[in-house]
């Protein structure tokens, strides 16, 4: 019962889970026509101009399955996503991977489309002023097609309905999706479509057809690619055919905003997207009969009524340890007692090597908690079992607006003020700092990377200054793109797995010594 509610806090909590390497499905048997004698592969860099992680040189496409939740009734609705590039890359996050997780959650199936891209180091011989009469462009939207085709040939095997199968693209990924809609047999329709500021010059743009697929459009009118009204063009297209078709443009948000926070309107446009499949009846349950995972999730209603009573009548958990502290002796002469308090990564800890913290060290780490949370339990966690030393691991969940939106001097302002509580009760103190993420899952559009290095800075300058212990965690985790190395994480962005805290593990007790060592 014990983890059962913490995994019912978590979900809630909107806290990452470990997951399985998601299925990548391979498009093509063998190299791809048109392309057989490609022989490069693709690459994952992180764009400086843009601020995300891209993939460039995909010459074998696949689609990346983002399974429905399979809590929520199943839907057998099914959508790829195209992300947008020009052609010479891919968003793969903000319009792809974000975009899929959101989704998975409402009990849509995700494929996650890798298209054929321009290689990016072909010559200047090989390249065309425009985006339209790049080679590559009729292979992209081949992909396209043939992934919807697949999906229909295969929709027993991913328990998907024939008939709900749609594609969504963002610009470059746009005009795959709209030609898609535009140019089909019976094999490679799609059900519902939807562009997302697509790209769609005049040579690209086809006729609407008869009893077309509907069709869900948004856009900005900042959209410096859009200047001759493309998206206006393409719904009148579709109204003046009497096909399905809404539209969505909004007063800015420019080109390419996908699923980045902006605090603007085109924020909500995912929202609206949902809206819009929900009118199509895309939320419908297969059939009437509950899954096993249905059932369980009521089950689960008291846990989580459990919860929601914990979120208002104990907001910091200060419940969660009481048990455990009560049955802590006060230190015997000459012990050396080390806390440590945390969030995820600290609670994981001792689940993925419980031998290191055996005999040695006390956990007080807890899930999807933010500095204020801990902030107010820290005399609870800390201070009453009168340690030696705490190691404070803080700041990942404030960046991820766990729980609201908070500004940095006040994440770093919390965390000082715990070590300021620790210091009067004479316990030295070690900060460590956040580890690296290229993005948080379970809150999309969020780029933390500069706020984790800036309060790293900060974290690092007031230990310095007040003659603390500091845990450099990061450096010896992060990657070329500041991001997570994806072989030390359990989720591929957040949290390490056990190769991960080896890592950490003697940097923490190197840090132990030292401050055992001071007076």
């Amino acid at each position: 019962m014990k983890y059962l509610s913490l995994f019912v806090f978590l979900a809630i909590a909107n806290c990452v889970f470990a997951q399985t390497p998601r299925k990548v499905i391979q498009l093509y048997t063998g190299a791809a026509p048109g392309s057989e004698n490609w022989t490069w592969n693709e690459t994952y860099k992180y764009n400086n101009n843009l601020k995300e992680q891209i993939v460039i040189n995909v010459s074998h496409p696949t689609l990346t399955v983002f399974p429905a939740d399979p809590v929520i009734q199943a839907t057998g609705t099914s959508v790829i996503i195209c992300p947008g590039g020009g052609f010479t890359h891919l968003s793969i996050d903000n319009e792809g991977n974000y975009l899929a997780e959101w989704l998975s959650k409402k009990g849509i199936t995700c494929f996650v489309l890798k298209y054929r891209l321009e290689h990016s180091d072909s010559s200047k011989d090989n390249k065309t002023s425009k985006i339209e009469y790049l080679p590559v462009v009729p292979l992209a939207i081949e992909d396209g097609k043939n992934a919807i085709a697949y999906l229909r040939a295969h929709a027993a095997e991913f328990h998907l309905k024939t008939d709900r199968i749609g594609i969504i693209g963002f610009s470059a990924g746009g005009t795959i999706a709209v030609t898609a809609a535009s140019e089909y047999n019976d094999q490679n329709r799609p059900d519902f479509v939807a562009a997302i500021y697509p790209y769609l010059p005049s040579a690209l743009q086809k006729p609407a057809l008869e009893n077309a697929p509907p069709l869900f459009i948004a856009a900005a009118s900042d959209d410096r690619l859009n200047s001759d009204n493309q998206n206006v063009i393409l719904y009148n297209k579709w109204l003046k055919a009497k096909d399905s078709v809404e539209i969505h443009i909004y007063k800015k948000g420019g080109h390419g905003f996908g699923m980045r926070k902006q605090n603007i309107s085109t924020d909500t446009w995912a929202d609206r997207f949902s809206d819009w499949m929900e009118e199509l009846g895309l939320y419908k349950p297969i059939t009437d009969e509950k899954t096993d995972a249905q059932k369980f999730k009521e089950g689960m209603a008291g846990l989580t009524k459990a919860y929601e009573d914990r979120l208002h009548n104990d907001w910091a958990w200060l419940k969660r340890f009481a048990d455990d502290n009560s049955k802590v002796p006060p230190p015997a002469p000459g012990e050396k007692r080390i806390v440590f308090l945390g969030n995820s990564i600290t609670e994981n800890w001792i689940n993925q090597d419980p031998a290191f913290f055996k005999g040695r060290y006390i956990n007080r780490g807890i899930g999807g908690q933010t500095t204020p949370q801990m902030l107010v339990r820290f005399r609870e966690d800390v201070i009453n079992l009168k340690p030696t030393v705490v190691i404070i691991e803080a700041g990942t969940n404030d960046i991820a607006e766990n729980t609201g939106p908070s500004k940095l001097e006040n994440v770093a302002g919390n965390i000082f003020s715990m070590a300021e509580l620790a210091k009067a009760n004479h316990i030295k103190v070690i900060l460590s700092s956040v580890l690296p993420a290229s993005a948080f899952p379970w809150h999309p559009g969020i780029n933390p990377t500069p706020s984790i290095i800036k309060l790293n800075k900060m974290l690092s300058d007031y230990a310095k200054a007040n003659n603390l212990g500091y845990i450099d965690y990061y450096s010896s985790v992060v990657d070329e793109n500041k991001a997570f190395k994806k072989e030390l994480t359990n989720d591929g962005f957040v949290h390490p797995n056990l190769a991960g805290y080896k890592i950490m593990e003697p940097l923490a007790e190197k840090a132990i010594n030292e401050a055992l060592s001071k007076k």
